[in-house]
């Protein structure tokens, strides 16, 4: 497992020890059977946890993973004959309801930040859909204001309570992503502020070459942005999602209008467009509709609604997305 993400690597160890090693260490590797494993989830799924209320379905299917991750390379040293994972029953996995804003609730939580010192933050966070750990690892080296792009090439992610730099989470999340001149604009007036600060503090200033960073220059703990997140978002009145959600509200938001889900998928840094399919098929069933609507009334003519103008024109024409969710 040496080729796993440093947090992707504590995300197993925290498994192993908190839940694994408990209930299954005592166990011979020979004498596990798909009957103790079967049994094993059921206890992870009903008495498992904190509280005793048991875990989540989908952190149950991860421990299988990593369970079954390794007991394919015990088969491969020859310590086992089978895996006996591939023979147990884990849970289905489902990821719980996902929770997004509208467009409007974006502009409004928008409207509410505007002011703030990381208005900046806020806006790339709704326009590009980026992860917390590229954001807090965006370094002003990676962003060509002229242009009107960014490269994602080293987020900030936190292990074990720990800021550090990291690889993308997929081959595809080093990308290049187009900025809107509302984006761009606010960069600059960021940029300019980090200049008075940094001019400000003088001598004692941390130059960590990062985009967001506190007014000394040094890096921001991740977390924070979280917690900040959720303070703004419930000041603005608005309903109580994660950061995280963010992005999904902006691609759910793409998605509806009209935006090709191949786009949004490299957008997003997707290892492929089947997981951003997957993951936002809540949107799917109206966008069907409206395409059979569309097309046939482009075919058929006839009393249509809908003007050849309007069926005519870019599929990203900036339609209301609706509302309808481990890190």
């Amino acid at each position: 497992m040496a080729n796993l993400r440093p947090a992707t690597w504590e995300n197993y160890r925290i498994h192993v020890q908190a839940h694994i090693v408990p209930v299954l260490g005592t166990v011979e590797l020979q004498r596990l059977s798909p009957a103790q494993l079967n049994a094993f989830y059921r206890y992870l799924l009903t008495e498992a946890g904190k509280e005793g209320q048991g875990l989540a379905s989908k952190t149950v299917r991860n421990i299988h993973n990593i369970l079954h991750r390794a007991l394919k390379d015990a088969v491969r040293w020859g310590y086992l004959v089978r895996n006996v994972t591939e023979a147990a029953d884990p849970p289905k996995g489902k990821s719980a309801e996902m929770r997004v804003w509208s467009p409007d609730q974006l502009r409004a939580f928008l409207e509410h930040v505007r002011e703030d010192d990381l208005y900046a933050f806020w806006l790339l966070v709704t326009t590009t859909g980026m992860r917390r750990g590229e954001l807090a690892g965006l370094r002003w080296a990676d962003v060509d204001l002229e242009a009107g792009r960014l490269s994602v090439r080293q987020p900030r992610v936190v292990v074990a309570n720990t800021p550090q730099a990291s690889e993308p989470k997929t081959a595809r999340g080093r990308r290049s992503l187009a900025l809107d001149p509302v984006t761009v604009a606010a960069l600059r007036r960021h940029r300019a502020r980090q200049l008075e600060h940094k001019l400000a503090v003088g001598a004692r200033y941390q130059d960590s070459r990062l985009v967001f960073t506190w007014l000394d220059g040094s890096p921001i703990h991740p977390l924070r942005f979280s917690r900040w997140f959720e303070q703004h978002a419930r000041r603005a009145g608005l309903p109580r999602i994660r950061l995280h959600d963010l992005r999904h509200s902006y691609a759910s938001a793409a998605l509806a209008a009209g935006v090709p889900a191949k786009v949004i998928s490299e957008r997003l840094g997707h290892a492929t467009i089947a997981v951003t399919m997957d993951i936002y098929s809540h949107v799917l069933p109206g966008l069907d509709r409206e395409a059979a609507d569309i097309v046939a009334r482009l075919i058929l003519g006839g009393g249509s609604a809908v003007s050849e103008a309007s069926v005519n024109k870019p599929l990203a024409s900036g339609r209301d997305g609706e509302d309808d969710q481990d890190r």
